[in-house]
């Protein structure tokens, strides 16, 4: 449950009375969602694990958010506190972000129309963004999103109950390695780069809403495009038709990206592997919080199991 220190402070912060009501929401890699309901309003409070997002990315966050609502995309409005901040510093050095709680379910997956909807969901994000050739703040694009990790780089896994499936998946790193290359710099537009199911999620009357903009900087159109395709429609087995179904949803929407080679798939490759990497570290840390190990866990088991094979790149690549 949520520290109590946090909510007294955040009760001061957001100007709420003293029937504030924190229940548990959804968990990522980088917070925990709280619902607060608060008076009338029901919000959305991000607890942030680690180190907060910088100003700068918040800023862009905010500045990308709005465009996008204006090209009709979906999400939830961020809040300012009374002091005019959307990211709040609780005395105790929790890091706090409000947003709207809108009540929301998982995309059905095996409906008729959700690759078509979410391909069009997607070009509308690309038709809107601008060209970005730096992180938020000026750095260079994040090799997250292009490096794949070193062999050098795993930890030492033994005795973990998941250390067999691990060194089945490196034995074929090397070959999903070879896809991975840094993007061409004319081609990178602002991305949300982190649209998987968890992330797009059915709202009232199943308009798909998009959350969870912390990932948020430059990626080339087609290699997100190619990431959201094996994160919606490849667990373990890819599904051919619905990834035909929602490039080409895409297409006709006006999306500008296009997946033509094996480096397309670059992103999809990389940001796994990389996500993979951490969750491993995090699960055979002993200082790590045994909520964070439990969780790192769960999420090295369902990375393992959807990572893609140099064959299931193949056979996409295939299709357009």
């Amino acid at each position: 449950m949520v520290a109590e220190d946090v909510v007294a402070y955040a009760r001061g912060a957001f100007g709420w009375d003293d029937d504030v009501v924190v229940s548990p929401g959804p968990r990522g890699a980088l917070g925990q969602i709280w619902r607060v309901e608060a008076g009338a309003g029901t919000y959305a409070m991000k607890e942030i694990f680690g180190e907060p997002p910088s100003e700068a990315l918040v800023e862009a966050e905010l500045a990308f958010a709005a465009r996008a609502a204006a090209a009709g995309v979906r999400l939830p409005a961020g809040h300012l506190d009374r002091e005019g901040r959307y990211l709040v510093e609780t005395p105790g050095g929790a890091w706090l972000r409000l947003y709207d709680w809108i009540d929301m379910r998982p995309v059905e997956l095996t409906a008729k129309d959700t690759p078509g909807e979410l391909g069009a969901l997607l070009a509308r994000l690309h038709r809107c963004a601008p060209p970005a050739v730096a992180e938020p703040g000026g750095g260079a694009p994040d090799p997250w999103y292009h490096r794949a990790p070193a062999p050098r780089e795993w930890p030492d896994a033994e005795g973990m109950t998941w250390a067999g499936r691990l060194a089945e998946q490196l034995a074929v790193v090397p070959e999903l390695r070879a896809a991975v290359v840094p993007a061409d710099p004319g081609e990178l537009i602002v991305c949300h780069r982190d649209l998987h199911p968890e992330n797009v999620l059915a709202g009232p009357g199943g308009a798909l809403v998009v959350v969870d903009w912390d990932n948020l900087g430059p990626a080339a159109p087609g290699r997100e495009l190619a990431q959201a395709l094996f994160d919606w429609f490849c667990d373990p087995v890819a599904d051919l038709e619905a990834m035909r179904a929602m490039y080409e949803a895409y297409v006709s929407a006006g999306g500008p990206g296009r997946i033509a080679g094996l480096a397309d798939f670059s992103m999809l490759v990389a940001s796994r592997l990389n996500f993979l990497l951490v969750q491993t570290r995090v699960a055979v840390d002993p200082r790590a919080e045994p909520r964070h190990r439990a969780w790192a866990e769960r999420e090295i088991d369902e990375v393992l199991r959807i990572m893609p094979t140099p064959r299931q790149l193949a056979e996409v690549l295939e299709l357009f």
